[in-house]
């Protein structure tokens, strides 16, 4: 069925050494290769509904959204679109908000600013909301930027730290992934022995490569120098 696709110009067999037409097994934590993975399903639907692939393929991408997308970060997810100004603010959601800073943020924020949050979400709505410099916002982020230029940020202060808190959430998953990700690299089988200590400053090395471009090596040399002295 495949070769029939491919001879009738039905299905692109890529270039290069990407040349065969097969089902792509997704990834642990890039989500795009989930994509392409049902995507490569769906052309070959067929052929994959014939050797009974299609139904066991979906139930394995859903046991693995499942595991990673859990009850907990679902609801994490759901309540914090309760922030996001697209459409028009059309997501806002005063209960979802507050719920959001009790079940997931409550080391955050004090008994008496839980309750001073409720009365800034209700202020919130009505001048944030309907301000003209606060229109066409589609992210978060966008927002959060946006507060601070107008200064509404002062003004809304807990609403600012709860934003700052969902933007940062993110940001923390990824630096985790990429830190296991990291660590099998730094810590081979020729390095099975290596410390907790030494490892996590490798790993921190490594991560960062960005700002470890820019530091010099004489610099380095002269901060071990002023430790103590050496031979």
């Amino acid at each position: 069925e495949i070769e029939r696709l491919i001879s009738i110009d039905e299905l692109d067999t890529g270039s290069g050494v990407n040349q065969i037409g097969t089902l792509q097994r997704a990834g642990d934590t890039r989500w795009s290769s989930h994509f392409r993975s049902i995507s490569s399903l769906l052309r070959l639907y067929n052929p994959t509904c014939t050797v009974d692939v299609f139904i066991a393929t979906i139930d394995s991408q859903l046991q693995e959204l499942n595991i990673i997308f859990n009850e907990h970060a679902v609801e994490l997810i759901i309540l914090s679109s309760a922030l996001n100004p697209k459409d028009g603010y059309r997501s806002f959601d005063c209960d979802k908000i507050c719920n959001l800073v009790e079940k997931f943020y409550p080391l955050d924020f004090t008994e008496q600013e839980k309750i001073l949050l409720k009365c800034q979400l209700q202020h919130y709505q009505f001048d944030v909301i309907n301000h003209p410099d606060m229109q066409n916002l589609c992210t978060i982020a966008g927002l959060c930027r946006k507060l601070v230029e107008t200064g509404k940020s002062k003004i809304y202060y807990l609403i600012d730290r709860l934003l700052r808190l969902v933007l940062t959430l993110p940001v923390s998953t990824a630096t985790t992934e990429r830190a296991f990700s990291a660590m099998k690299i730094i810590k081979t089988r020729l390095r099975s022995k290596m410390e907790d200590d030494f490892l996590t400053n490798c790993l921190v090395v490594y991560i960062e490569q960005a700002i470890a471009e820019k530091i010099s090596v004489d610099k380095i040399i002269d901060d071990f120098y002023d430790m103590k002295k050496r031979r």
